[in-house]
């Protein structure tokens, strides 16, 4: 096998609620592909990544947070998500908090052991420690619980040492030719990636309130010459938080609107007509056959 040959496959982000998958694949990608906002549990489906390059097409998955917890359809949704992929996929890049260890990482690492699958240990936000002299005694107790390939401390939200990972991941891909065409970033449709922008927003602005009790559903999506019609329905299961979504004279709604345009206007250099409307489905969250209508499937 000749290390010149032009390598590809998939690589896993798993890790915790709230580690930082998201910010960590859309700095691989040097694009914004998953959203974020500082809610765990922000990502709710698989989304695939795929940055190309000269010698490889790496293939990231980014996931929805693997948590112990999971009382309701769409936290078991989402763990089924997220361990699902790793059973598909060539490398695991295992997303802990530097100098954070607790019982979700630990369900996490124990999920990843009972693969044959190489894994990187990716220690995210290290830029916060202002002594490193304390990463050590972290890294030797992580080291210790399982035989990673490799070990990278990094800050996505930064780029620290994210040359280092992508390197390591390259030589670690199996010889293949690539999946994808060069210029394509992901595999999710604009109709996804317009629902998950509206709904990021709205997590941001109410991240306080309501941004589990929440989802984003397309009822139109039409190109046409001079603009992109856009009409969303955002669902929430109380009335309630039909009134906090709307907002004081329809101010959050506009609000809600007026971001999410703006940023599809960017990806799409085009005219966006993006129109929103509140709608109440009791329960939808925790009711299998309210989310596979909203797009929550098991792909």
């Amino acid at each position: 096998m000749s290390d010149t040959a032009f390598r590809c496959g998939y690589v896993a982000i798993l890790g915790r609620p709230n580690v930082g998958k998201s910010t960590l694949l859309n700095r691989l990608l040097g694009q914004k592909i998953s959203i974020t906002s500082n809610k765990p549990q922000t990502t709710r489906h698989r989304i695939l990544g795929i940055h190309s390059t000269r010698d490889a097409q790496v293939l990231y998955v980014d996931t929805p947070g693997l948590h112990t917890d999971a009382r309701t359809a769409i936290n078991r949704y989402m763990n089924r998500t997220a361990s699902n992929v790793i059973q598909d996929v060539d490398v695991i890049l295992f997303l802990v908090e530097s100098l954070a260890w607790g019982r979700d990482d630990e369900a996490v690492l124990k999920r990843i052991a009972g693969t044959s699958v190489p894994v990187i240990l990716v220690i995210n936000k290290v830029d916060k420690i202002r002594d490193k002299k304390q990463l050590m005694p972290f890294l030797e107790k992580l080291t210790g619980m399982y035989a990673y390939r490799g070990v990278v401390p990094l800050s996505a939200s930064k780029g620290d040492n994210i040359p280092a990972l992508e390197t390591m991941v390259e030589g670690l891909l199996p010889v293949n030719p690539p999946v994808y065409p060069d210029e394509q970033l992901t595999d999710k449709s604009m109709r996804f990636i317009a629902a998950e922008i509206i709904r990021e927003k709205l997590m941001r602005r109410l991240y306080k309130e309501l941004p589990y009790s929440l989802t984003v559903e397309i009822e139109q999506y039409k190109e046409g010459p001079e603009q992109v019609q856009i009409n969303a329905v955002i669902w929430v299961e109380r009335e309630s938080q039909k009134g906090i979504v709307i907002g004081k004279k329809g101010e959050g709604l506009k609000a809600v609107g007026t971001q999410a345009r703006h940023e599809l206007e960017k990806i799409l250099d085009q005219k966006v007509c993006l129109k929103l409307w509140a709608k109440v489905r009791s329960g939808w969250s925790d009711d299998e056959r309210h989310l596979r209508s909203f797009g929550y499937t098991d792909e």
